[in-house]
């Protein structure tokens, strides 16, 4: 397969873009590029996509307010000019946006956001819900209030994580560069673009080499590594210059633009064997034999098929699902924690807001979220 196929065939997109892009090399907040940009999405969005948008520029763009020529080190003067630059960040995306019939929402994340499992969970019920809705999320790291032990340190990094979070199908990092080269163009004249490779190529982070811009805190090695913690989840990375006429149109219509590095899997084999392999389980839920039929044509874990429940877990934790002689039928991350499965077991779906005074999913365990063992 054309691994530009990959890209052309994405439906779900985390795209990032970087201080330097957003803010002219620090010059001030460059509404025409967001225009441009916001142009591209709609686009996308009326092809049926949805998209999720990592955006760089509150710390240069408070710099530029308060005068400031030069980074900042201290913590507290970094926080400060975020304070200052996200007023003008958000409002010109709400404005840019809004005049291509786009709806945005505004989402900070820290560190401990997707460190704890409840927040990640509810950062991922949001987004999921604010893509489902039509709304294009504008992500960006919470500068004002984050600490120098728990910064995600650049937004390629947080472009990355976004992506696993929401199970998209591709990154795409807007840069000031064309994408990786072989070496330093700027000091190789024999430098060349690396057009594709593999995500998890560790020969890619020697090609990259330094640190970024004065203005922005990433470079081309943030990006590479970024690149390999979004194929975890599955999802292939685009590197590519934000300068470049209608960028992220021409690569989903699969046009070699950039440098693209591609998983090895596709998102949903990579969660699934996740799921498979590699988490401890923390409880079980006894189900019926209508339940392992259903689990077994590709279907959702009810409530009303659950028919006990075994340990003390928490929401978002892996539980086997067990079949009524104790074999394991699947496994998977379930929706409620253990004292409120108990409560709403053997129920329909109908029932569990009256029960629980509220419903998180209709599903103890969502299809997407489980991977049933094989018969034998």
């Amino acid at each position: 397969m054309n691994m530009r196929t990959r890209i052309r065939e994405a439906r779900r997109l985390v795209v990032k873009v970087g201080s330097a892009l957003v803010t002219r090399n620090g010059a001030g907040l460059d509404h025409a590029a967001i225009d441009d940009w916001a142009r591209q999405i709609a686009a996308l969005r009326r092809g049926g996509r949805e998209i999720a948008l990592v955006s760089s520029g509150a710390i240069a763009a408070g710099m530029q307010k308060l005068g400031w020529k030069k980074r900042p080190r201290e913590m507290h003067l970094l926080q400060a000019a975020a304070a200052v630059g996200q007023m003008g960040l958000v409002e010109a995306y709400e404005n840019i946006f809004a005049r291509h019939g786009l709806a945005t929402a505004q989402i900070l994340l820290t560190h401990e956001d997707l460190a704890d499992r409840n927040r990640y969970l509810n950062a991922r019920t949001t987004l999921a819900a604010l893509l489902e809705l039509g709304v294009v999320p504008i992500i960006n790291e919470n500068d004002t209030v984050v600490t120098d032990e728990i910064k995600f340190g650049d937004n390629d990094t947080l472009g990355a994580l976004v992506a696993n979070l929401i199970e998209a199908d591709a990154l795409i990092i807007l840069t000031d560069q064309k994408g990786l080269y072989t070496a330093d163009p700027r000091h190789d004249a024999t430098a060349t673009l690396v057009e594709e490779g593999e995500a998890g190529d560790r020969r890619h982070e020697a090609m990259a080499g330094g640190a970024g811009s004065g203005i922005s805190k990433g470079g081309m090695l943030t990006k590479v590594l970024a690149a390999r913690r979004a194929a975890r989840s599955g999802a292939h990375t685009c590197i590519a210059s934000g300068h470049e006429p209608d960028v992220l149109l021409r690569l989903i219509a699969g046009e070699a633009v950039g440098t693209l590095l591609h998983a090895s899997n596709t998102p949903m084999a990579a969660r699934k064997q996740w799921l498979a392999d590699h988490l401890q389980l923390a409880g079980a839920l006894v189900i019926d034999a209508g339940a392992v039929k259903a689990l077994h044509g590709g279907k959702s874990l009810l409530p009303v098929g659950t028919i006990d429940v075994r340990g003390d877990f928490r929401r978002g934790e892996a539980v086997a699902c067990l079949d009524e002689t104790g074999e394991e039928i699947a496994r998977g991350l379930v929706n409620y924690a253990a004292s409120e499965c108990r409560r709403i077991l053997k129920k329909p779906s109908a029932k569990i807001e009256a029960i629980l005074g509220y419903v998180d999913a209709p599903e103890m365990i969502h299809r997407n979220n489980l991977v049933v063992r094989k018969t034998r």
